[in-house]
Protein backbone atom coordinates (compact mmCIF):
# COMPACT_ATOMS: atom_id res chain seq x y z
CA UNK A 1 0.00 0.00 0.00
CA UNK A 2 1.58 3.29 -0.81
CA UNK A 3 1.24 6.25 1.57
CA UNK A 4 0.26 9.06 -1.66
CA UNK A 5 -2.93 11.13 -0.05
CA UNK A 6 -1.56 10.25 3.50
CA UNK A 7 0.00 12.14 6.41
CA UNK A 8 2.05 11.19 8.94
CA UNK A 9 1.85 13.60 12.35
CA UNK A 10 2.48 13.02 15.63
CA UNK A 11 -0.83 13.71 17.92
CA UNK A 12 -2.38 13.60 21.19
CA UNK A 13 -5.55 11.23 21.03
CA UNK A 14 -8.18 11.02 23.04
CA UNK A 15 -10.94 7.96 22.99
CA UNK A 16 -14.49 8.37 25.18
CA UNK A 17 -17.12 6.01 25.49
CA UNK A 18 -20.03 5.35 27.69
CA UNK A 19 -19.85 2.84 30.59
CA UNK A 20 -22.47 0.63 30.42
CA UNK A 21 -24.12 1.51 27.06
CA UNK A 22 -25.58 -1.81 26.46
CA UNK A 23 -27.77 -1.71 29.38
CA UNK A 24 -28.64 1.73 29.09
CA UNK A 25 -30.02 1.11 25.75
CA UNK A 26 -31.65 -2.14 26.72
CA UNK A 27 -33.35 -0.08 29.22
CA UNK A 28 -34.59 3.07 27.66
CA UNK A 29 -33.50 3.06 24.05
CA UNK A 30 -34.82 6.54 23.41
CA UNK A 31 -34.13 8.15 26.46
CA UNK A 32 -30.01 6.90 26.05
CA UNK A 33 -30.20 8.25 22.33
CA UNK A 34 -31.22 11.36 23.73
CA UNK A 35 -28.77 11.52 26.48
CA UNK A 36 -26.01 10.68 24.34
CA UNK A 37 -26.72 12.94 21.82
CA UNK A 38 -26.75 15.74 24.41
CA UNK A 39 -23.07 14.86 26.01
CA UNK A 40 -21.55 14.81 22.56
CA UNK A 41 -22.72 18.13 22.14
CA UNK A 42 -20.82 19.41 25.40
CA UNK A 43 -17.85 17.23 24.75
CA UNK A 44 -17.40 18.93 21.55
CA UNK A 45 -17.60 22.26 23.04
CA UNK A 46 -15.15 21.17 25.39
CA UNK A 47 -12.62 19.82 22.91
CA UNK A 48 -12.39 22.64 21.04
CA UNK A 49 -12.45 24.84 23.70
CA UNK A 50 -8.98 23.32 24.38
CA UNK A 51 -7.50 23.78 20.73
CA UNK A 52 -9.02 20.09 19.21
CA UNK A 53 -11.47 18.32 17.08
CA UNK A 54 -13.65 15.47 17.55
CA UNK A 55 -12.42 13.30 14.28
CA UNK A 56 -15.17 10.53 14.90
CA UNK A 57 -17.83 9.56 16.72
CA UNK A 58 -19.12 5.98 16.31
CA UNK A 59 -21.64 4.44 18.51
CA UNK A 60 -21.22 5.77 21.91
CA UNK A 61 -17.52 5.97 21.32
CA UNK A 62 -16.17 9.78 20.74
CA UNK A 63 -12.50 10.28 19.14
CA UNK A 64 -10.76 13.41 19.08
CA UNK A 65 -7.18 15.01 18.50
CA UNK A 66 -4.97 17.97 20.25
CA UNK A 67 -1.97 19.14 19.13
CA UNK A 68 -0.83 19.50 22.38
CA UNK A 69 -0.79 16.72 25.30
CA UNK A 70 -1.55 19.28 27.74
CA UNK A 71 -4.66 20.42 26.03
CA UNK A 72 -5.59 17.09 26.03
CA UNK A 73 -5.60 15.96 29.53
CA UNK A 74 -7.15 19.51 30.01
CA UNK A 75 -9.73 18.57 27.70
CA UNK A 76 -10.12 14.94 29.60
CA UNK A 77 -10.70 16.66 32.91
CA UNK A 78 -13.30 19.09 32.73
CA UNK A 79 -15.60 16.28 30.28
CA UNK A 80 -15.40 14.70 33.67
CA UNK A 81 -16.30 17.35 35.69
CA UNK A 82 -19.39 18.52 33.80
CA UNK A 83 -20.58 15.26 33.23
CA UNK A 84 -20.54 14.72 36.72
CA UNK A 85 -22.32 17.75 37.14
CA UNK A 86 -25.25 17.03 34.74
CA UNK A 87 -25.68 13.39 36.78
CA UNK A 88 -26.44 15.20 40.12
CA UNK A 89 -30.10 14.23 40.54
CA UNK A 90 -30.24 11.46 37.95
CA UNK A 91 -31.12 8.25 39.64
CA UNK A 92 -27.75 5.84 39.58
CA UNK A 93 -29.15 3.73 37.38
CA UNK A 94 -29.83 6.38 34.85
CA UNK A 95 -26.79 8.40 34.87
CA UNK A 96 -24.05 7.90 32.03
CA UNK A 97 -20.89 8.01 32.49
CA UNK A 98 -17.83 8.07 30.62
CA UNK A 99 -14.25 6.17 30.38
CA UNK A 100 -11.70 8.48 28.77
CA UNK A 101 -8.30 7.29 27.65
CA UNK A 102 -5.65 9.68 26.29
CA UNK A 103 -2.65 8.25 24.01
CA UNK A 104 0.52 10.16 22.42
CA UNK A 105 1.54 8.76 19.12
CA UNK A 106 1.90 8.33 15.51
CA UNK A 107 -0.81 8.88 13.14
CA UNK A 108 -2.10 8.83 9.70
CA UNK A 109 -4.32 10.78 8.78
CA UNK A 110 -7.10 10.82 5.68
CA UNK A 111 -9.56 12.39 4.46
CA UNK A 112 -10.02 14.24 8.19
CA UNK A 113 -9.79 10.54 10.34
CA UNK A 114 -6.89 9.24 11.69
CA UNK A 115 -5.55 5.56 12.02
CA UNK A 116 -2.83 4.21 13.00
CA UNK A 117 -1.20 2.18 16.34
CA UNK A 118 -1.27 5.51 18.04
CA UNK A 119 -5.48 4.87 18.01
CA UNK A 120 -5.56 1.74 19.12
CA UNK A 121 -3.44 2.48 21.89
CA UNK A 122 -5.95 5.34 22.74
CA UNK A 123 -9.01 2.75 22.98
CA UNK A 124 -6.95 0.19 24.64
CA UNK A 125 -6.35 2.96 27.59
CA UNK A 126 -9.91 3.90 27.55
CA UNK A 127 -11.15 0.10 27.70
CA UNK A 128 -9.02 0.36 30.99
CA UNK A 129 -10.41 3.38 32.72
CA UNK A 130 -13.46 3.44 34.93
CA UNK A 131 -16.40 5.23 34.90
CA UNK A 132 -15.80 8.79 35.67
CA UNK A 133 -11.91 8.11 35.48
CA UNK A 134 -9.12 9.32 32.95
CA UNK A 135 -6.30 7.20 31.93
CA UNK A 136 -2.82 8.18 29.90
CA UNK A 137 -0.32 6.25 28.70
CA UNK A 138 3.27 6.48 30.01
CA UNK A 139 4.04 8.51 27.32
CA UNK A 140 1.73 11.18 27.90
CA UNK A 141 2.40 10.86 31.60
CA UNK A 142 6.28 11.53 30.77
CA UNK A 143 5.11 14.94 28.68
CA UNK A 144 2.49 16.24 31.44
CA UNK A 145 4.23 14.78 34.88
CA UNK A 146 5.88 17.84 35.51
CA UNK A 147 3.57 20.60 33.69
CA UNK A 148 0.20 19.66 35.49
CA UNK A 149 -0.10 19.81 38.83
CA UNK A 150 -2.45 16.44 38.87
CA UNK A 151 -2.20 13.08 41.28
CA UNK A 152 -1.16 10.53 39.00
CA UNK A 153 -1.77 6.56 40.38
CA UNK A 154 0.62 4.00 38.43
CA UNK A 155 -1.49 0.92 37.40
CA UNK A 156 1.52 -1.35 35.80
CA UNK A 157 2.10 -2.53 32.57
CA UNK A 158 -0.81 -3.63 30.99
CA UNK A 159 -0.58 -6.07 28.02
CA UNK A 160 -3.53 -5.34 25.47
CA UNK A 161 -4.84 -6.92 22.19
CA UNK A 162 -2.77 -6.33 19.10
CA UNK A 163 -0.44 -4.07 20.60
CA UNK A 164 2.85 -6.04 20.88
CA UNK A 165 4.32 -4.22 24.21
CA UNK A 166 2.81 -3.71 27.00
CA UNK A 167 1.47 -0.45 27.78
CA UNK A 168 2.26 1.46 30.98
CA UNK A 169 -0.77 2.59 32.22
CA UNK A 170 -1.65 5.72 34.77
CA UNK A 171 -4.85 7.10 36.54
CA UNK A 172 -5.97 10.19 37.12
CA UNK A 173 -8.13 10.24 39.96
CA UNK A 174 -11.25 12.37 39.51
CA UNK A 175 -12.04 13.29 43.55
CA UNK A 176 -15.54 14.14 44.44
CA UNK A 177 -14.47 17.16 45.78
CA UNK A 178 -15.04 18.14 41.63
CA UNK A 179 -18.73 19.09 42.74
CA UNK A 180 -19.18 20.75 45.75
CA UNK A 181 -21.76 19.44 48.41
CA UNK A 182 -23.21 23.04 47.67
CA UNK A 183 -24.14 21.30 44.28
CA UNK A 184 -24.75 17.90 45.36
CA UNK A 185 -26.68 18.73 48.44
CA UNK A 186 -25.39 16.44 51.16
CA UNK A 187 -22.45 14.23 51.49
CA UNK A 188 -24.41 11.14 51.02
CA UNK A 189 -23.56 9.39 54.00
CA UNK A 190 -26.05 6.57 55.39
CA UNK A 191 -27.97 7.23 58.17
CA UNK A 192 -26.16 6.34 61.19
CA UNK A 193 -23.22 8.44 61.97
CA UNK A 194 -20.16 7.71 59.54
CA UNK A 195 -16.34 7.96 60.75
CA UNK A 196 -13.30 7.41 58.72
CA UNK A 197 -9.76 6.38 60.71
CA UNK A 198 -7.11 7.53 58.97
CA UNK A 199 -3.63 6.19 58.79
CA UNK A 200 -2.22 7.80 62.31
CA UNK A 201 1.26 9.33 61.24
CA UNK A 202 4.43 7.82 63.08
CA UNK A 203 6.51 10.92 64.46
CA UNK A 204 9.40 8.70 66.66
CA UNK A 205 11.60 9.69 63.51
CA UNK A 206 12.42 5.57 63.47
CA UNK A 207 11.04 4.19 60.03
CA UNK A 208 11.35 0.82 61.72
CA UNK A 209 8.30 2.16 63.82
CA UNK A 210 6.01 2.60 61.09
CA UNK A 211 4.16 -1.12 62.11
CA UNK A 212 3.40 0.50 65.89
CA UNK A 213 1.80 3.20 64.42
CA UNK A 214 -0.07 1.51 61.56
CA UNK A 215 -1.32 -1.11 63.89
CA UNK A 216 -2.69 1.28 66.74
CA UNK A 217 -4.97 2.37 63.50
CA UNK A 218 -6.06 -0.87 62.65
CA UNK A 219 -6.78 -1.46 66.30
CA UNK A 220 -9.22 1.28 66.41
CA UNK A 221 -10.72 0.77 63.35
CA UNK A 222 -11.38 -2.55 64.57
CA UNK A 223 -13.04 -1.16 68.00
CA UNK A 224 -14.69 0.94 65.79
CA UNK A 225 -16.02 -1.39 63.55
CA UNK A 226 -18.08 -3.71 65.70
CA UNK A 227 -20.24 -0.92 66.71
CA UNK A 228 -23.94 -1.25 65.04
CA UNK A 229 -24.69 1.78 65.37
CA UNK A 230 -21.81 3.57 63.68
CA UNK A 231 -20.87 3.52 59.66
CA UNK A 232 -17.07 2.46 59.75
CA UNK A 233 -14.89 2.74 56.30
CA UNK A 234 -12.62 0.01 55.85
CA UNK A 235 -8.79 -0.41 56.41
CA UNK A 236 -8.02 -1.24 52.72
CA UNK A 237 -9.49 2.41 51.63
CA UNK A 238 -8.52 4.84 54.62
CA UNK A 239 -4.61 3.65 53.97
CA UNK A 240 -4.57 4.80 50.43
CA UNK A 241 -4.43 8.03 52.21
CA UNK A 242 -1.41 7.01 54.15
CA UNK A 243 1.77 9.22 53.60
CA UNK A 244 -0.20 12.12 52.15
CA UNK A 245 -1.17 15.57 52.70
CA UNK A 246 -5.03 15.46 52.55
CA UNK A 247 -7.76 17.90 53.55
CA UNK A 248 -10.23 16.44 56.23
CA UNK A 249 -13.02 17.84 54.03
CA UNK A 250 -11.93 15.97 50.86
CA UNK A 251 -11.33 12.81 53.01
CA UNK A 252 -15.20 13.22 53.41
CA UNK A 253 -16.49 13.86 50.53
CA UNK A 254 -14.37 11.11 48.91
CA UNK A 255 -15.33 8.30 51.09
CA UNK A 256 -18.60 9.72 51.85
CA UNK A 257 -18.46 10.07 55.91
CA UNK A 258 -19.27 12.57 58.30
CA UNK A 259 -16.55 12.19 60.90
CA UNK A 260 -12.87 11.48 60.51
CA UNK A 261 -10.64 10.45 62.98
CA UNK A 262 -6.96 11.03 62.58
CA UNK A 263 -3.52 11.48 64.95
CA UNK A 264 0.40 10.19 65.48
CA UNK A 265 2.09 8.09 67.66
CA UNK A 266 5.60 8.53 68.94
CA UNK A 267 6.54 5.10 70.69
CA UNK A 268 10.32 5.68 72.76
CA UNK A 269 11.70 3.21 75.00
CA UNK A 270 8.80 2.15 77.06
CA UNK A 271 6.57 5.53 76.76
CA UNK A 272 4.23 6.11 73.97
CA UNK A 273 2.62 9.86 73.25
CA UNK A 274 -0.82 9.42 70.76
CA UNK A 275 -2.33 12.64 69.64
CA UNK A 276 -6.06 12.27 68.49
CA UNK A 277 -8.50 15.03 66.94
CA UNK A 278 -12.25 13.83 65.90
CA UNK A 279 -13.28 16.12 63.49
CA UNK A 280 -16.30 16.99 61.67
CA UNK A 281 -15.24 16.75 57.77
CA UNK A 282 -18.26 18.86 56.54
CA UNK A 283 -17.52 21.92 58.76
CA UNK A 284 -13.43 21.02 59.68
CA UNK A 285 -14.64 22.01 62.92
CA UNK A 286 -13.31 19.77 65.86
CA UNK A 287 -15.14 17.39 67.95
CA UNK A 288 -12.70 16.90 70.62
CA UNK A 289 -9.13 16.42 70.58
CA UNK A 290 -6.52 14.84 73.43
CA UNK A 291 -2.78 13.81 73.44
CA UNK A 292 -2.06 11.16 76.11
CA UNK A 293 1.62 10.54 77.33
CA UNK A 294 1.43 7.01 78.77
CA UNK A 295 3.43 3.97 79.68
CA UNK A 296 3.64 1.69 76.53
CA UNK A 297 2.08 -0.95 79.52
CA UNK A 298 -0.91 0.96 79.09
CA UNK A 299 -1.31 0.51 75.53
CA UNK A 300 -4.78 -1.08 75.19
CA UNK A 301 -5.78 1.28 77.98
CA UNK A 302 -5.40 4.48 76.01
CA UNK A 303 -7.35 2.54 72.89
CA UNK A 304 -10.07 2.20 74.99
CA UNK A 305 -10.15 5.29 76.03
CA UNK A 306 -9.86 6.77 72.25
CA UNK A 307 -12.99 4.96 71.08
CA UNK A 308 -15.01 5.48 74.10
CA UNK A 309 -14.48 9.08 73.12
CA UNK A 310 -15.73 8.68 69.91
CA UNK A 311 -18.74 7.03 71.15
CA UNK A 312 -19.35 9.68 73.88
CA UNK A 313 -18.94 12.59 70.91
CA UNK A 314 -20.49 10.84 68.86
CA UNK A 315 -23.67 10.09 71.45
CA UNK A 316 -23.85 6.32 70.22
CA UNK A 317 -25.66 3.85 72.36
CA UNK A 318 -24.14 0.53 72.89
CA UNK A 319 -25.17 -2.53 72.95
CA UNK A 320 -24.90 -5.23 76.18
CA UNK A 321 -22.02 -7.44 73.78
CA UNK A 322 -20.74 -4.00 72.09
CA UNK A 323 -19.94 -2.74 75.64
CA UNK A 324 -18.44 -5.86 76.84
CA UNK A 325 -16.14 -6.42 73.44
CA UNK A 326 -14.77 -2.72 73.81
CA UNK A 327 -13.03 -3.34 77.23
CA UNK A 328 -11.92 -6.60 75.74
CA UNK A 329 -8.12 -7.24 75.16
CA UNK A 330 -7.23 -10.95 73.54
CA UNK A 331 -3.27 -10.45 75.25
CA UNK A 332 -1.76 -8.62 78.10
CA UNK A 333 1.87 -9.72 76.75
CA UNK A 334 3.16 -6.57 75.21
CA UNK A 335 5.62 -8.56 72.98
CA UNK A 336 3.43 -10.88 71.71
CA UNK A 337 1.17 -7.74 70.66
CA UNK A 338 4.39 -6.00 69.53
CA UNK A 339 5.20 -9.00 67.00
CA UNK A 340 1.05 -9.38 65.76
CA UNK A 341 1.68 -6.02 64.47
CA UNK A 342 4.78 -6.90 62.96
CA UNK A 343 3.10 -9.63 61.37
CA UNK A 344 -0.25 -7.22 60.10
CA UNK A 345 1.96 -5.05 58.21
CA UNK A 346 3.46 -8.28 56.26
CA UNK A 347 0.27 -9.84 55.90
CA UNK A 348 -1.09 -6.77 54.08
CA UNK A 349 1.67 -6.21 51.61
CA UNK A 350 -0.20 -9.41 49.97
CA UNK A 351 2.61 -11.30 48.26
CA UNK A 352 4.66 -14.71 48.04
CA UNK A 353 7.63 -13.49 50.52
CA UNK A 354 5.83 -10.92 52.89
CA UNK A 355 3.13 -13.52 53.86
CA UNK A 356 6.06 -16.00 54.97
CA UNK A 357 7.29 -13.41 56.81
CA UNK A 358 3.88 -12.54 58.55
CA UNK A 359 3.72 -16.68 59.21
CA UNK A 360 6.93 -16.10 61.31
CA UNK A 361 5.63 -13.05 63.11
CA UNK A 362 2.64 -14.44 64.11
CA UNK A 363 3.90 -17.92 65.30
CA UNK A 364 6.25 -15.54 67.47
CA UNK A 365 3.37 -14.34 68.94
CA UNK A 366 1.62 -17.52 69.54
CA UNK A 367 4.94 -18.70 71.46
CA UNK A 368 5.00 -16.04 73.41
CA UNK A 369 1.12 -16.59 74.45
CA UNK A 370 -0.59 -19.52 74.00
CA UNK A 371 -3.62 -18.09 74.42
CA UNK A 372 -3.37 -15.54 72.48
CA UNK A 373 -6.60 -16.00 70.30
CA UNK A 374 -6.20 -13.19 67.82
CA UNK A 375 -2.92 -14.04 66.77
CA UNK A 376 -4.09 -17.90 65.96
CA UNK A 377 -6.79 -16.01 64.20
CA UNK A 378 -4.14 -13.98 61.56
CA UNK A 379 -1.81 -17.44 61.51
CA UNK A 380 -4.90 -19.24 59.96
CA UNK A 381 -5.82 -16.56 57.57
CA UNK A 382 -2.43 -16.00 56.33
CA UNK A 383 -1.94 -19.90 55.84
CA UNK A 384 -5.44 -20.06 53.95
CA UNK A 385 -4.30 -17.06 51.68
CA UNK A 386 -1.40 -18.42 50.98
CA UNK A 387 -3.56 -21.64 49.46
CA UNK A 388 -6.02 -19.76 47.58
CA UNK A 389 -3.56 -17.25 46.43
CA UNK A 390 -1.69 -20.66 44.62
CA UNK A 391 1.66 -20.02 46.91
CA UNK A 392 1.35 -23.21 48.57
CA UNK A 393 -0.97 -25.75 46.86
CA UNK A 394 -0.86 -28.34 49.65
CA UNK A 395 -4.27 -29.16 50.97
CA UNK A 396 -2.90 -29.56 54.06
CA UNK A 397 -2.33 -25.78 54.23
CA UNK A 398 -6.09 -25.29 53.91
CA UNK A 399 -7.07 -28.03 56.57
CA UNK A 400 -4.08 -26.15 58.67
CA UNK A 401 -6.11 -22.91 58.41
CA UNK A 402 -9.45 -24.81 59.57
CA UNK A 403 -7.58 -26.02 62.98
CA UNK A 404 -5.90 -22.42 63.76
CA UNK A 405 -9.75 -20.87 63.52
CA UNK A 406 -11.21 -23.55 65.28
CA UNK A 407 -8.63 -23.08 67.62
CA UNK A 408 -8.99 -19.06 67.64
CA UNK A 409 -12.76 -19.95 67.93
CA UNK A 410 -12.32 -22.18 71.08
CA UNK A 411 -10.28 -19.47 73.16
CA UNK A 412 -12.62 -16.32 72.06
CA UNK A 413 -15.88 -17.20 70.19
CA UNK A 414 -16.60 -13.18 70.03
CA UNK A 415 -14.10 -12.75 67.29
CA UNK A 416 -15.46 -12.28 63.32
CA UNK A 417 -12.47 -13.17 61.60
CA UNK A 418 -11.92 -16.50 62.65
CA UNK A 419 -15.73 -17.47 61.49
CA UNK A 420 -15.02 -15.75 57.72
CA UNK A 421 -11.80 -18.02 57.45
CA UNK A 422 -14.30 -20.69 58.19
CA UNK A 423 -16.75 -20.13 55.70
CA UNK A 424 -13.86 -19.33 53.24
CA UNK A 425 -12.56 -23.18 53.68
CA UNK A 426 -16.66 -24.71 53.77
CA UNK A 427 -16.92 -23.28 50.49
CA UNK A 428 -13.97 -24.43 49.31
CA UNK A 429 -15.17 -28.25 50.68
CA UNK A 430 -18.46 -27.84 48.79
CA UNK A 431 -20.17 -27.90 52.42
CA UNK A 432 -21.90 -24.64 51.49
CA UNK A 433 -24.74 -23.98 54.14
CA UNK A 434 -22.05 -24.25 56.71
CA UNK A 435 -20.06 -21.40 54.77
CA UNK A 436 -22.87 -19.19 54.75
CA UNK A 437 -23.93 -19.61 58.63
CA UNK A 438 -20.22 -19.07 59.36
CA UNK A 439 -20.16 -15.85 57.88
CA UNK A 440 -23.33 -14.74 59.10
CA UNK A 441 -21.93 -15.27 62.17
CA UNK A 442 -18.60 -13.02 61.03
CA UNK A 443 -20.75 -10.31 59.97
CA UNK A 444 -23.14 -10.00 62.81
CA UNK A 445 -20.43 -10.01 65.21
CA UNK A 446 -18.08 -7.22 63.23
CA UNK A 447 -21.29 -5.55 60.88
CA UNK A 448 -18.90 -2.87 59.07
CA UNK A 449 -16.18 -5.90 58.47
CA UNK A 450 -16.27 -4.60 54.50
CA UNK A 451 -14.60 -7.74 54.13
CA UNK A 452 -16.85 -9.79 55.81
CA UNK A 453 -19.94 -8.39 53.64
CA UNK A 454 -18.45 -9.33 50.78
CA UNK A 455 -17.59 -12.80 51.72
CA UNK A 456 -21.34 -13.40 52.89
CA UNK A 457 -22.24 -11.95 49.40
CA UNK A 458 -20.11 -14.07 47.61
CA UNK A 459 -20.99 -17.40 49.65
CA UNK A 460 -24.41 -16.26 48.78
CA UNK A 461 -23.43 -16.27 45.21
CA UNK A 462 -21.65 -19.28 44.54
CA UNK A 463 -24.39 -20.71 46.23
CA UNK A 464 -27.12 -19.70 43.58
CA UNK A 465 -28.18 -16.58 45.65
CA UNK A 466 -27.54 -14.20 43.20
CA UNK A 467 -29.30 -11.09 43.90
CA UNK A 468 -28.61 -11.43 47.53
CA UNK A 469 -24.91 -12.19 47.23
CA UNK A 470 -24.39 -9.00 44.48
CA UNK A 471 -26.34 -6.62 46.94
CA UNK A 472 -24.09 -7.63 49.92
CA UNK A 473 -21.05 -6.90 47.54
CA UNK A 474 -22.31 -3.81 46.41
CA UNK A 475 -23.07 -2.85 50.33
CA UNK A 476 -19.18 -3.85 51.14
CA UNK A 477 -17.89 -1.60 48.23
CA UNK A 478 -19.81 1.27 50.05
CA UNK A 479 -17.67 0.40 53.14
CA UNK A 480 -14.84 0.16 51.11
CA UNK A 481 -14.07 2.74 47.77
CA UNK A 482 -10.80 1.94 47.53
CA UNK A 483 -11.50 -2.63 48.02
CA UNK A 484 -9.12 -5.51 47.00
CA UNK A 485 -9.92 -6.42 43.33
CA UNK A 486 -11.42 -9.47 44.40
CA UNK A 487 -15.16 -7.13 44.91
CA UNK A 488 -15.19 -6.59 41.37
CA UNK A 489 -14.09 -10.04 40.80
CA UNK A 490 -16.70 -11.48 42.70
CA UNK A 491 -19.26 -9.18 41.43
CA UNK A 492 -18.06 -9.44 38.04
CA UNK A 493 -18.81 -13.37 38.20
CA UNK A 494 -22.03 -12.61 39.33
CA UNK A 495 -22.94 -10.34 36.36
CA UNK A 496 -21.62 -12.92 34.36
CA UNK A 497 -23.82 -15.87 35.50
CA UNK A 498 -26.54 -13.83 35.01
CA UNK A 499 -25.56 -12.60 31.08
CA UNK A 500 -24.86 -9.40 31.83
CA UNK A 501 -21.77 -9.51 30.33
CA UNK A 502 -20.90 -5.82 29.02
CA UNK A 503 -21.15 -5.25 32.96
CA UNK A 504 -19.43 -8.10 33.91
CA UNK A 505 -15.93 -7.48 31.34
CA UNK A 506 -16.11 -4.11 32.82
CA UNK A 507 -15.81 -5.10 36.31
CA UNK A 508 -13.01 -8.22 35.44
CA UNK A 509 -10.81 -5.40 33.60
CA UNK A 510 -11.05 -3.23 36.68
CA UNK A 511 -9.92 -6.16 38.56
CA UNK A 512 -7.28 -6.74 36.89
CA UNK A 513 -6.50 -3.17 36.94
CA UNK A 514 -6.68 -3.44 40.56
CA UNK A 515 -4.41 -6.34 40.38
CA UNK A 516 -2.68 -7.46 37.31
CA UNK A 517 -1.29 -10.49 39.22
CA UNK A 518 -4.92 -11.65 39.56
CA UNK A 519 -5.11 -15.13 37.38
CA UNK A 520 -8.05 -15.84 38.28
CA UNK A 521 -9.88 -12.81 36.80
CA UNK A 522 -8.70 -14.14 32.65
CA UNK A 523 -11.45 -17.25 33.83
CA UNK A 524 -14.41 -15.56 33.32
CA UNK A 525 -13.64 -13.24 30.89
CA UNK A 526 -12.81 -15.85 28.80
CA UNK A 527 -15.95 -17.42 29.29
CA UNK A 528 -17.48 -14.13 28.64
CA UNK A 529 -15.81 -14.37 24.82
CA UNK A 530 -16.90 -17.42 24.13
CA UNK A 531 -20.64 -17.28 25.42
CA UNK A 532 -20.69 -13.94 23.12
CA UNK A 533 -18.33 -16.03 19.82
CA UNK A 534 -15.07 -14.34 20.20
CA UNK A 535 -12.88 -17.14 20.42
CA UNK A 536 -9.51 -15.60 20.04
CA UNK A 537 -10.28 -12.83 22.80
CA UNK A 538 -10.97 -16.02 24.54
CA UNK A 539 -8.00 -17.92 23.81
CA UNK A 540 -5.54 -14.90 24.69
CA UNK A 541 -7.21 -15.17 28.20
CA UNK A 542 -6.46 -18.24 28.75
CA UNK A 543 -2.94 -17.60 27.71
CA UNK A 544 -2.69 -14.66 29.97
CA UNK A 545 -4.12 -16.85 32.96
CA UNK A 546 -1.03 -19.57 32.00
CA UNK A 547 1.67 -17.21 32.08
CA UNK A 548 0.41 -16.03 35.36
CA UNK A 549 0.16 -19.61 36.56
CA UNK A 550 1.55 -22.14 34.72
CA UNK A 551 -0.45 -24.98 37.02
CA UNK A 552 -3.72 -23.96 35.56
CA UNK A 553 -6.20 -26.87 34.44
CA UNK A 554 -9.48 -27.65 34.05
CA UNK A 555 -8.85 -30.94 36.53
CA UNK A 556 -7.24 -27.95 39.06
CA UNK A 557 -10.28 -25.64 38.40
CA UNK A 558 -12.83 -28.79 38.75
CA UNK A 559 -11.28 -29.50 42.33
CA UNK A 560 -11.41 -26.04 43.94
CA UNK A 561 -14.38 -24.37 42.23
CA UNK A 562 -16.91 -23.14 44.79
CA UNK A 563 -20.30 -23.43 42.71
CA UNK A 564 -22.92 -25.54 44.34
CA UNK A 565 -24.94 -25.43 40.72
CA UNK A 566 -23.72 -28.46 38.91
CA UNK A 567 -24.82 -27.17 35.76
CA UNK A 568 -22.61 -24.05 36.60
CA UNK A 569 -19.83 -25.93 36.79
CA UNK A 570 -20.21 -28.32 33.46
CA UNK A 571 -20.95 -24.61 31.75
CA UNK A 572 -17.30 -23.08 32.82
CA UNK A 573 -16.16 -26.67 32.28
CA UNK A 574 -17.36 -26.32 28.26
CA UNK A 575 -16.18 -22.99 27.86
CA UNK A 576 -12.64 -23.35 29.05
CA UNK A 577 -11.93 -25.87 26.81
CA UNK A 578 -13.13 -24.29 24.25
CA UNK A 579 -10.89 -21.06 25.22
CA UNK A 580 -8.13 -23.48 25.34
CA UNK A 581 -7.45 -24.64 28.44
CA UNK A 582 -6.22 -28.17 29.22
Amino acid sequence: MTEEGFKRKLTAILSADVEGYSRLMRDDEEATVRDLAAHRVSIAEIVQQHHGRVVDSPGDNILAEFASVVDAVNAAIKIQKEIKKSNIGIPEDRRMEFRIGINLGDVIEEEGRIYGDGVNIAARVEGLATAGDVCISGTVYEHVKDKLSLEYEYLGEQTVKNIPEPIRLYRIPMKSSDVSTEETGELNSPHKPSIAVLPFVNISGDPEQEYFSDGITEDLITDLSQISGLFVIARHSVFTYKGKAVKVQEVGKDLKVRYVLEGSVRKFGDQVRITAQLVDAETGGHLWAERYDRKLKDIFALQDEVTQKVVYALAIKLTKGEEERLTQRYTENLEAYDYTLRGLDYYFRFTKDAHALALKMFEKAIELDPEYALAYSWLGLTHLHRWTHGWNRDPKVRDLAFDLAQRSLDLDDSLSEPHRIMGDIYLYKKQHEKAIDERKKSVSLDPNNADALAGLGEAFIYNGQLEDGITLVEKAIRLNPHHHAYYFFVLGSAFALQRRFDEAEELLRRTLIRNPDFFYAHLPLALIYVETGRLNQASIEIEEALKKNSDLSIAFLKEISPFKDQEINARMEEGLRKAGLK
